[in-house]
């Protein structure tokens, strides 16, 4: 794949960047240089490769799945203005 002058330059006003013509001949040619990059990358075969979620082979560590309190309630009621054995207390909205 290559990219041309006024491909260069649409991208460029896409970006909303101001390139003068000297730039968009150098922009150019990095551009090219990039996909023929990724063009070889197409010629690898990954064939027997399987898909990676990470490069180093990982275990996720579980933990039992139990309900708590968090073991802190005081600590959350502590700065209500009005708690009960543990439960904030709101005056009553409802008649």
């Amino acid at each position: 794949m290559s990219v041309d002058i006024a491909t260069v330059k649409r991208v460029a006003r896409l970006a909303r960047i101001a390139i003068s013509e000297e730039e968009a001949v150098a922009f150019q040619s990095e551009i090219n240089a990039i996909l023929g990059f990724a063009e070889q990358l197409n010629e690898v075969d990954v064939s027997d490769v399987e898909p990676l979620t990470s490069v180093v082979a990982q275990v996720m560590k579980m933990r039992e799945d139990v309900v708590t309190d968090g073991f802190y309630a005081e600590k959350v009621v502590a700065n209500a203005p009005a708690s009960d054995d543990d439960f904030f207390m709101v005056p009553k909205v409802i008649e």
